[in-house]
């Protein structure tokens, strides 16, 4: 009865955390975030898409990565089709981050599709690292609104003033997003395991980043956490049969002395 209780509440082990605490947490996600799409407007309307379109990317793909990369893949002269590709893939990501964030916000189905829109980076890493389910529930609703709209609304302004802002990488505005995703997953890296996943996808993505199309790189750096996980289970598998060896000898020298005390009675 236990373990179906902690299957069915994964998330409500460990200590309640504030509701108010909650929201200023999304928020200040969000608020960061969402300022970049500056960044995403201006550089989209300078690589030649209309305002239509630039909008509409915001509203209905909603993954900041994979909006870059197939604008800036546009902008270079690329293959349309090669560019949506590369975005799908960069885009990948968010089907794994949707696997466990059901499990953890356990949603009504009908809730779900429209939820499924804010499965992104930021999102993932707030409800993830709340306490409680409430928590999380309340943790992925806000930054994911929070973002939602201030995206948007800061694509539509980076359109409009492409002109006036410049230069988005002087502003480092392309940075904000990257930045507080690394400083929510940093604390996040407790165990020696996490922290060479962390690791290994870094020195993958970016050692394969210069050779493989855009997105890729992102995929193959996910296999840094199976990787990690079979090394640790093949040590764990070496440390066990000296252990039933060395049980099996303690065994037997129990057995000889138990034979020996019976010969002498």
């Amino acid at each position: 009865m236990a373990e179906q209780t902690a299957l069915a509440e994964p998330h409500d082990a460990g200590g309640a955390k504030p509701d108010r605490a909650v929201v200023q947490d999304a928020l200040g996600v969000g608020i960061a975030v969402g300022l970049s799409g500056f960044a995403f407007g201006v550089t989209s309307a300078g690589g030649g898409l209309s305002l239509p379109q630039t909008c509409a990317l915001s509203l209905l793909v909603f993954t900041g990565a994979s909006q870059f990369a197939l604008v800036g893949a546009l902008a270079a002269g690329g293959n349309p089709f090669t560019a949506a590709a590369g975005a799908f893939f960069l885009g990948v990501r968010n089907a794994f981050y949707g696997l466990r964030l059901s499990q953890v916000l356990a949603l009504p189905r009908a809730v779900r599709p429209f939820a499924a829109q804010w499965i992104i980076d930021e999102t993932t890493a707030v409800t993830l690292a709340q306490p409680t389910r409430r928590a999380a529930r309340i943790g992925f609703t806000v930054t994911g609104l929070a973002l939602y709209v201030l995206w948007n609304l800061t694509t539509l302004l980076g359109a409009l003033g492409a002109e006036a802002i410049g230069d988005t990488e002087a502003w480092g505005l392309d940075a904000a997003g990257p930045a507080v995703f690394l400083a929510l997953l940093a604390p996040m890296l407790r165990t020696t395991g996490e922290r060479a996943v962390a690791g290994i996808a870094v020195v993958l993505g970016l050692g394969l980043l210069p050779v493989l199309p855009t997105g890729v790189p992102v995929l193959v750096a996910a296999l840094a956490a199976p990787v990690v996980l079979w090394a640790e289970g093949r040590r764990r598998a070496d440390r066990q049969p000296d252990g039933r060896l060395e049980d099996q000898r303690d065994g037997g020298r129990d057995d000889r002395r138990g034979g020996r005390q019976g010969e002498g009675r």
